[in-house]
């Protein structure tokens, strides 16, 4: 196995970047990338790097501000509505009428984004 320098600069992270699951680092505040590009002692070695959370320096603008919470307010309405005893059956059925969308919790997702966009 390779030896890695984890002081050594990163060019460049491709790849998807993700939080830790089960298993791997317990520090949830670090982001796991499949490649980097830097100076190893390997350079074919493309093993899962951990990088520490990239800081953002400057203020969010209105527009990250408006999506995140709009993103919030979905994400209520969404777990409500799986938990609403009084319209669980209708969405169970609509669900299985449909065949876009592939889980439960994107169909309620579908539905309550229109909501919200309706309604604003």
């Amino acid at each position: 196995m390779a030896k890695v320098d984890w002081n050594e600069a990163i060019n460049s992270v491709s790849g998807a970047l993700s939080k830790p699951g089960k298993g791997q680092h317990s520090c949830r505040k670090m982001v796991l990338a499949t490649h980097r590009v830097a100076e190893t002692t390997n350079p074919n070695c493309n093993r899962l790097y951990v990088r520490s959370k990239i800081e953002r320096s400057t203020a969010p603008t209105e527009n990250e501000v408006a999506q995140r919470l709009k993103f919030g307010t979905i994400a209520k309405a969404v777990n409500a509505r799986a938990k609403d005893l009084t319209k669980i059956t209708a969405d169970q059925e609509a669900y299985a009428a449909q065949s876009k969308y592939t889980t439960m919790k994107s169909f309620l997702w579908s539905l309550e984004k229109a909501e919200y966009e309706k309604n604003h």
